[in-house]
């Protein structure tokens, strides 16, 4: 992926600028499945595995989410418990400073907008994860949200509650 964007974001922090909050915490749990360190615990609730295998490289929010999954959680619950709210208000704070999101009224600026749809560009959906990395799977799904989850990471998605209801 060389050639885009000046401005170069983590997959939590393209997921935030698409879709919120939950979208973050998404792309945070499913990069913790792919390390193997998140396992769907009943349907529509995930836990951690074990010890985060080098946490110190993992961004803050998916330290926050690995942290908070001590005890299973659904998403929604997931969102509530206080590091990982405290790790999206933090989050909040860099896109601001990085004129990404508005303050007051919450929303992307034109920067994010013309940011996300390089990146789109940059990147189109991939139809099924055979050759693509893991890097490039968060990527997919911080831009493209329940459409990545049900090509690219379809079973622990839907297992684990992480797309959105229809």
């Amino acid at each position: 992926m060389s050639g885009g964007p000046t401005i170069r974001l983590q997959p939590h922090e393209v997921a935030f600028l698409r879709g919120g909050s939950r979208a973050a915490v998404t792309v945070a749990v499913v990069a913790l499945h792919l390390r193997g360190e998140v396992r769907v615990w009943r349907p529509g609730t995930v836990r951690t595995s074990g010890v985060a295998a080098g946490a110190g490289a993992l961004p803050r929010l998916t330290k926050a989410v690995h942290s908070a999954l001590y005890r299973p959680a659904g998403m929604r619950e997931l969102l509530d418990r206080r590091g990982v709210s405290e790790a999206l208000g933090e989050l909040r704070g860099n896109l601001v400073a990085a004129g990404l999101l508005r303050r007051v009224p919450p929303r992307r600026t034109r920067a994010a907008r013309v940011l996300l749809k390089s990146l789109r560009v940059e990147l189109p959906l991939p139809s099924g994860q055979e050759g693509v990395s893991s890097d490039d799977v968060l990527l997919a799904v911080a831009l493209y949200g329940d459409r990545a989850l049900g090509s690219l990471v379809a079973r622990f998605a839907g297992a684990a509650g992480c797309q959105r209801p229809r």
